[in-house]
């Protein structure tokens, strides 16, 4: 389960590297500057949520939302 921006940044950074992926190819590719990559996958708690989308849509992850149980 992922509950922080500092595993979204870990997230993105395994499954860049899985699919052999440059952090600036991966910027290329979303749309977004190299300097947000690596912001991202470090764990920068104030990244964009737009350009989160378009970077985890490249690498085809998806973000799913549940609700606390009741």
């Amino acid at each position: 389960m992922i509950t922080d921006v500092a595993k979204v940044g870990i997230a993105v950074r395994t499954a860049r590297k899985t699919l052999g992926l440059t952090q600036d190819t991966l910027a290329a590719a979303s749309g977004v500057g190299p300097r947000f990559i690596v912001e991202l996958e470090a764990g920068k708690p104030t990244v964009q949520m737009d350009k989160v989308f378009a970077v985890l849509a490249v690498l085809e992850i998806t973000l799913q939302l549940e609700p606390p149980p009741r």
